[in-house]
């Protein structure tokens, strides 16, 4: 879910989502496993959890998966 009114905003894509944009930010450009085990060392966040965060952030234009690297859009 998106934004849930039921559950725990941290098992909120919006909420993961923040973890992506904020080593996005540090690191214009990485890799994509190395972006998701990264991530999983700052939140519990599933590898399907990753994807549909990345997945979010591509529909609104902030990331774009290129060559193998996850990049911020500018």
């Amino acid at each position: 879910m998106l934004l849930p009114d039921n559950i725990h905003p941290e098992n909120s894509i919006y909420y993961n989502s923040s973890f992506i944009l904020e080593l996005l930010q540090t690191n214009s450009s990485i890799d994509f496993l190395n972006l998701y085990n990264e991530i999983k060392d700052k939140s519990k966040m599933t590898f399907q959890a990753y994807i549909l965060c990345l997945d979010w952030l591509y529909l609104i234009d902030v990331a774009i998966l290129k060559n193998g690297k996850v990049e911020l859009c500018s």
